[in-house]
């Protein structure tokens, strides 16, 4: 593997537990700041908003160097959480984790693009997904330490550590990403006109309804494996990782094998069912552990190919186009979180998140069919763009 890949993954495992860690440390954050639960809960949304306006801006950073870039986006993502690690209140708290996010979908649009330049002839998609592997290590291992340091320390020891490994980010990929061809200079228009196509708006209609169906029903996953599991929810959430895990490193090598389109379509389509079937099964204990399994490895397994097939069909435009999913993602989790959440305040049970989510997975395997069946009709893996 080529550490240039390897320290591309270890900026997404440090965005990844800083996204992440802050849903299982909330208790702690808001009994030290002495705010309310629902109220530390508008840090998450302080991320989301820093990434969503974190991506688009990458258009005015379009002329510099893609390594320059990445360094500049580690620096503030260290700056980010140091801040936070240190906030003397809940108002710098939240400025902190809104300055943390604004790198994060803007590192992965020009690190996918820098994983393919970097890609061996036809192994652009598994590039893409080591990139992206960071992110499925930080829920396996990163937010489960994050979680016992803020237990044992303190929640301030969880972004001092993210902070400091984000030194480690910058070492690393100053030493081992080579610079790269630059891209071209559409100007600032012409970073937007590849939205006059169809294929983003498939793709990206895809990744925030499909995103939003899965996130109806993990944002209230822990109430449900509680009921049902003996191991305990912590061990069940590292078997949640693996298959994270799994799923994202099959995904890229399937898509290099037949094509993006259609591996995230059928991957998609299994999330549907597993959805699904999570509803009417859930008082199975087996059956709901496997089901979560498939669900995750299905999650990841779209994620690569659909950063691969935005960048691909964003020309003049790759930087904004490769960060408009992580965009699209995060509003999917939001969208997920909030519609998830209204049938349990209607009374229902903790199943009922799950059949929310599978019209919305449904959406995003129509929107991923429609689009390989028109722009890649033959099924054949398509040439690496240079």
């Amino acid at each position: 593997m080529k550490k240039s890949l390897v320290a591309l993954a270890f900026g997404t495992l440090a965005l990844g537990i800083a996204e992440f860690v802050m849903m299982a440390i909330l208790p702690y954050v808001a009994g030290d700041l002495h705010v309310s639960i629902a109220t530390a809960g508008h840090l998450i949304s302080a991320y989301a908003l820093g990434v969503c306006v974190g991506a688009p801006a990458l258009i005015f950073a379009r002329r510099l160097p893609l390594k320059r870039i990445l360094l500049i986006l580690v620096c503030l993502m260290i700056a980010g959480n140091l801040c936070a690690a240190v906030a003397p209140g809940y108002g710098v708290l939240m400025l902190a984790r809104f300055v943390s996010g604004l790198p994060h979908g803007a590192y992965f649009g020009v690190g996918s693009i820098v994983a393919e330049k970097l890609a061996d002839e036809g192994k652009g998609a598994e590039a893409v997904s080591i990139m992206i592997a960071g992110m499925t290590v930080a829920n396996l291992f990163g937010v489960p330490l994050g979680t016992t340091l803020s237990e044992v320390l303190s929640w301030r020891a969880t972004f001092l550590l993210v902070g400091c490994w984000g030194l480690v980010v910058l070492l690393f990929v100053w030493r081992w990403v080579p610079q790269v061809g630059g891209l071209p200079d559409t100007g600032f228009k012409g970073q937007f006109r590849f939205f006059r196509k169809k294929a983003p708006w498939l793709l990206l209609g895809a990744t925030l309804l499909g995103n939003g169906g899965v996130f109806c029903w993990y944002s209230y996953i822990n109430p449900l494996l509680t009921r049902v599991a003996e191991a305990g929810v912590s061990a069940l959430m590292v078997l949640a990782g693996f298959g994270m895990f799994a799923g994202n490193l099959a995904g890229g090598r399937l898509s290099d094998r037949y094509t993006p389109g259609r591996v995230a379509a059928w991957a998609q389509g299994t999330i549907c069912v597993a959805l699904l079937l999570t509803f009417f099964c859930a008082r199975v204990p087996w059956l709901a552990v496997a089901l979560m399994c498939v669900c995750t490895t299905g999650l990841f397994a779209v994620s690569s190919p659909q950063q691969l097939l935005l960048l691909r069909h964003s020309e003049g435009g790759e930087l904004l186009g490769a960060a408009s999913v992580q965009v699209a993602f995060n509003l999917g989790n939001a969208i997920g979180a909030y519609c998830g959440g209204l049938p349990l305040e209607a009374g229902l049970g903790y199943e009922y998140p799950a059949l929310i989510g599978a019209p919305f997975a449904l959406a995003g395997f129509v929107l991923l069919t429609v689009f390989y069946r028109r722009y890649e009709p033959s099924g054949r893996r398509p040439l690496r763009h240079a």
